[in-house]
């Protein structure tokens, strides 16, 4: 087998995430963040993913509304009760103290959006008070003629977008001190046609953490390139969800093409 290319540097092992996008206590899935419909209990699902051995599992709520809150911290607590993985959550975080209580529930790390695009000191105080390692910024993408790099950023889970350019908020975020970076491609999500390769390049070169690429994987054979691209961990949430493949056939499929799992 060849060595691998780009992707999980320093032979680091490539990690492969199951997403689990939960409103009112229950997963869900769309198109282009559109249409969605019910996938399962979150806690089912991530104790599967953990018996299939997911290296990490991302609960990100969609609904992220006042009254959807309680639900999540619930799901979040009963979710790392069984589950021995780290837990990353997103949806809704606005403050220090929001990051305070997903913690105390199990979450590892916490992901970040529209309030840190709103607000980007947040990103500096949630890394101060607890470390750069429990900090990923979320970035929901879509292509876009308005900036430099091709890519805007988006907020309200996919709805609104800005006039930011993805790939220099990335950079400006590590500086930051965000730790990781979730980049999602809102125009591949949920297509199967595969990731948004060129999305994962411009981002991997502005960034000095780990990058994991989301949106768009239909098939095992799309996960390697996403590395080959720069990827360090491969996220996906519907082809797990319905059973299309399974955590064990992707590892499978990313050792065959030279790429270390765990």
């Amino acid at each position: 087998m060849s060595p691998a290319v780009g992707g999980a540097r320093g032979g680091v092992a490539v990690r492969v995430v199951p997403c689990l996008d939960v409103s009112g206590g229950r997963v869900v899935k769309g198109v282009n963040f559109l249409d969605l419909q019910d996938a399962g209990d979150p806690v089912e699902l991530a104790a599967r993913y953990y018996e299939q051995g997911a290296d990490e599992l991302t609960f990100l709520d969609v609904g992220a509304t006042v009254e959807n809150r309680s639900t999540m911290y619930d799901t979040v607590t009963r979710t790392a009760e069984q589950v021995f993985i780290p837990l990353t959550v997103g949806g809704g975080v606005r403050s220090v103290d929001d990051v305070s209580r997903l913690q105390q529930c199990g979450a590892d790390k916490i992901g970040v959006n529209s309030a840190a695009i709103a607000r980007p000191d947040l990103v500096g105080e949630i890394a101060d008070r607890f470390g750069a390692q429990a900090v990923v910024l979320s970035l929901d993408v879509k292509r876009s003629d308005r900036t430099d790099s091709g890519f805007v950023v988006t907020t309200h889970g996919g709805r609104m977008e800005t006039d930011i350019d993805a790939v220099a908020w990335a950079r400006e975020a590590v500086e930051r001190g965000a730790g990781e970076l979730l980049v999602n491609s809102i125009d591949a999500d949920g297509t199967k046609n595969g990731f948004d390769l060129d999305l994962v390049r411009a981002v991997r070169a502005v960034s000095t953490v780990p990058v994991i690429a989301s949106g768009g994987a239909g098939r095992v054979e799309h996960f390697a390139p996403a590395v080959d691209a720069g990827a360090d961990a491969v996220l996906a949430a519907s082809v797990f969800h319905r059973a299309e493949m399974t955590i064990g056939d992707v590892k499978d499929a990313l050792r065959e093409s030279g790429h270390a799992v765990r």
